[in-house]
C-alpha cells in the first residue's frame, strides 16, 4: 500500500473516531448548573451508560483499532518473553487489559476509591509487560 493511500485511510480512521468521540460528549445530559458526567445518557437502557463507562469503552475500542493498524502496516512476529510463551502486540494487549483490571479490583477491596493509585500501578504494569513478556 503506497503512503498517500496508507496516510488517507489513518487520516479517515482517526476523523471517524473523532466524530465517535463527539458523539459520545454531545450525549452527556445537560443541567442547570452544565453537564451532569455521571448521570445516565440514554434513560431505560439497559445498561447505566454515564459518561466514564462510554468513555471507558471508546478508549478501549481505540486501543483496539490503532493496534489493528500497527499490525496491517508493520506485520509482526511473536517473541518468547518472561512468561515463556509466544506473544504479538496484540496478546501482550489483552494481558495488560486484563492485569489492569485485577489490579483496580484489588485496589477497590484494600483501598476504595479513588482509583488513582490503581491508574499510577496499571501503567508500569503496562510498561512492563510490553517490554520483557
Amino acid at each position: 500500500m503506497s503512503t498517500h493511500r496508507w496516510r488517507l485511510m489513518c487520516a479517515v480512521i482517526a476523523g471517524l473516531m473523532l466524530a465517535l468521540l463527539m458523539a459520545i460528549v454531545m450525549a452527556v445530559p445537560r443541567g442547570d448548573d452544565g453537564l451532569q458526567w455521571t448521570q445516565p445518557m440514554f434513560e431505560g437502557g439497559w445498561m447505566a451508560w454515564t459518561f466514564p463507562v462510554a468513555l471507558f469503552f471508546f478508549c478501549i475500542a481505540a486501543l483496539l483499532v490503532c493496534f489493528s493498524l500497527l499490525a496491517i502496516r508493520f506485520p509482526e512476529t511473536p517473541r518468547r518473553g518472561l512468561l515463556g510463551i509466544l506473544t504479538t502486540r496484540g496478546d501482550r494487549l489483552f494481558i495488560t487489559l486484563l492485569g489492569s483490571a485485577f489490579i483496580n479490583l484489588g485496589w477497590l477491596y484494600f483501598f476504595g476509591a479513588p482509583l488513582t493509585g490503581a491508574l499510577v500501578i496499571s501503567f508500569f504494569f503496562a510498561l512492563a509487560v510490553f517490554r520483557w513478556v
